[in-house]
């Protein structure tokens, strides 16, 4: 892979988050993505998410498959840990990562060809399991890397850059994430970073199996008249349930106020909030309804995005295994290697 880094000197008053880091530091490689691609406005509020929440770039850990979505990691904390796997297979690493040292944050950046094609099963079983993650599919609707074929989430009757009509029905990764249990659900698109960002924090401190499908158009291959997943038509079918803001834990701020009205609520930091509380009954909690308001939007031909589903009591794989809360790598002998008795009693217990 031919990349181009950064210069490392940078404007010495660059703004600094509560452990000093600046933007620069979550900052990767020269994108060497199309101009104008959606994924890089993906790599962007991913950068914006982690200087925001303040995290060091050290504690995360970003893992992807194979397509132009997956190489998008190296354009985003080159300071982190980092892992390219084989096309469809970053769930898997990803879970063995996270069962071998639960103290990192896990961020997987898949396609829909990696995900929703050759690496279905996989997305599947670690949604289901509830491996703690942040799973982000940057979502185009093609193949970029050959050329611009319909990937598996094309809604049929989408149009291809020459013409082609798909016939084939749509897979779409967020019904599929909420009938698999996966505790945090979200959409939004990569044009829409006001949404996209918040969401992302969201998802970061969210303990479980949190899932994102940004619409990300490819603007080689589909970002045509006729595309569904092109800027113009997600601006103008896209139906936002929530408005969107996050907040870092710090005191609690208490306030209560009518449906339908405005309320300024002043910060940490001295800057004012402006709340306004939907008229809409919808309820990130109900995870019936959520599948419900998708199937129904989808029908009148809306994109639906923001926080469809979030679990009130949400738990992860290590809780399901009752793992040890010390990462391996910090174990001793004694601890990794128990004897032959325990393995003796492990066996008896089989048979």
């Amino acid at each position: 892979m031919t990349y181009v880094v950064k210069p490392k000197f940078h404007h010495p008053e660059l703004p600094k988050n509560q452990i000093g880091f600046t933007h620069r530091d979550y900052e990767g490689a020269v994108s060497t993505l199309c101009a104008g691609c959606g994924h890089d406005s993906i790599s962007a509020a991913i950068i914006e998410a982690c200087f925001e929440l303040s995290i060091a770039p050290h504690r995360v850990a970003k893992l992807s498959g194979i397509g132009c979505s997956s190489k998008t990691p190296t354009y985003f904390l080159g300071n982190s840990h980092g892992f390219n796997s084989v096309h469809g297979r970053m769930p898997s690493v990803l879970t063995g990562a996270n069962l071998a040292n639960r103290d990192l944050i896990y961020l997987g950046v898949s396609g829909d060809g990696d995900s929703a094609s050759i690496g279905f099963g996989q997305f599947a079983h670690a949604l289901r399991r509830g491996v703690n993650m942040v799973y982000i599919v940057e979502n185009n609707g093609v193949y970029g890397l050959t050329k611009g074929q319909f990937s598996a989430t094309a809604d049929p009757g989408s149009k291809s850059k020459r013409g082609v009509v798909n016939t084939d029905n749509a897979i779409d990764l967020v019904g599929i994430a909420l009938q698999l249990g996966a505790s945090f659900v979200a959409r939004s698109f990569s044009g829409d970073k006001a949404q996209l960002t918040p969401l992302i924090e969201a998802a970061i401190e969210h303990r479980g199996a949190a899932f994102i499908d940004v619409i990300s158009p490819c603007v080689a291959f589909n970002n045509h008249a006729g595309s569904t997943k092109s800027f113009d038509y997600v601006r103008e079918h896209n139906e936002a349930v929530n408005r969107l803001d996050f907040i870092t834990g710090r005191a609690p701020i208490k306030i209560d106020y009518a449906p339908g009205s405005v309320e300024l609520v002043e910060q940490h930091d001295g800057s004012t909030l402006a709340l306004r509380k939907l008229d809409a009954e919808y309820d990130v909690h109900d995870h019936l309804a959520a599948l419900s308001f998708l199937h129904m939007h989808a029908a009148k031909g809306q994109i639906v995005t923001g926080l469809l589903y979030v679990a009130p009591e949400a738990e992860d794989l290590h809780d399901r295994l009752n793992t040890v809360a010390t990462p391996l790598n910090a174990l001793g002998e004694t601890e990794l290697c128990p004897g032959a008795a325990a393995l003796d009693k492990i066996n008896a217990g089989l048979r």
